[in-house]
């Protein structure tokens, strides 16, 4: 049974590649578009049959040449800038090709695990529930997010939720993040900027409710992330629209202390305001609902958020290594 990973050289979906990996299967075609970036790094020490760009693969697929060759389609391939301003692109990129590659894992009888977003529940008005029932209510604050929602809500019309699993991830973190930009987790941006400055700086908040540094979030560490998706893989008849995350949201005061602790050094944060930009396309708190995932049988617990830090700064970022063989 070979799997397809798209967005096989970015962040999770290269980590779980590692991991399959480490369940012996190589049996795999890596999907992406490597571009002039440096994420081809991610790939180095993988083990994969085949690497095919995107647009080469989606016309592959369109011409006949996978019917009957693949079992599994783990699609995490997406632009997942939440800056992204230009709504074509993220449509195309995010909700058209998802479209495609489900409709043919449909008719082919493919297995079909898929990338959503915590950016679906926009400011968290509707709550965090993946129920089914509160996904039509959901109002994303950017682009982004609109694109991820969209995808769902096609399914969800269709019914073909049934036939497929959706993720909803929520901030994920760990190695393999270097070449995301502007997009890096806060760990990484901020071991870069304690090496630089010897302080880290933070948005402050911009609503009374909030105090600086204290919006809270669901940070989940790239290990935990592809191993929720791993289990999608073992137990092929759970299907549906699923939050990956910790269910226990965390400040950001608390995320960079952490790096600080990991790094030996004593905290030393400044706060600056938020662009003007930003203000009104803002989560201030997030917290995975994982119910539904619970219930399904996923029992281990995720990495506390100190220990993941500690995994991350001392083992990958301080030896400037990737999450490789």
């Amino acid at each position: 049974m070979r799997i397809v990973v798209t967005g096989g050289a970015g962040l999770i979906g290269s980590c779980f590649i590692w991991l399959l990996n480490r369940q012996g299967i190589d049996d795999i075609i890596v999907v992406d578009h490597l571009g002039e970036q440096e994420k081809w790094k991610n790939l180095v020490g993988k083990r994969f049959e085949d690497y095919v760009e995107k647009g080469a693969f989606l016309d592959a697929l369109q011409r006949g040449h996978f019917d009957d060759d693949l079992g599994v389609i783990v699609h995490m391939g997406a632009c997942s800038s939440t800056t992204e301003n230009d709504a074509s692109y993220l449509i195309e990129n995010n909700y058209r090709y998802s479209k495609i590659l489900a409709r043919w894992a449909f008719e082919n009888q493919c297995r079909f695990v898929y990338a959503s977003s915590a950016a679906t529940y926009g400011g968290g008005e509707q709550g965090y529930s993946d129920d089914d029932r509160t996904t039509p209510a959901l109002r994303p604050l950017n682009m982004y997010g609109y694109s991820k929602h969209a995808f769902d809500m096609w399914l969800l019309k269709n019914g073909a939720q049934e036939c497929c699993a959706g993720l909803k991830f929520f901030n994920v973190f760990g190695p393999n993040e270097y070449h995301k930009g502007d997009m890096r987790s806060m760990v990484h941006k901020g071991y870069e900027q304690i090496r630089r400055d010897g302080r880290i700086a933070l948005f402050r908040s911009h609503r009374p409710d909030y105090a600086d540094g204290e919006q809270k979030r669901d940070f989940l560490y790239i290990k935990d992330a592809v191993d929720m998706t791993l289990f999608f893989l073992d137990n092929p008849k759970i299907s549906g629209i699923f939050n990956i995350g910790t269910e226990n949201p965390r400040t950001w005061n608390e995320l960079v202390n952490a790096t600080f602790a990991a790094m030996n050094k004593k905290p030393n944060i400044h706060y600056i305001p938020m662009p003007e930009k930003l203000r009104d396309r803002y989560q201030y708190f997030t917290q995975a609902d994982i119910t539904k995932l619970k219930t399904a049988g996923y029992k281990k617990q995720p990495t506390p958020l100190e220990d993941a830090i500690k995994d991350y700064v001392q083992k990958y970022l301080q030896k400037n290594d990737y999450l490789s063989a």
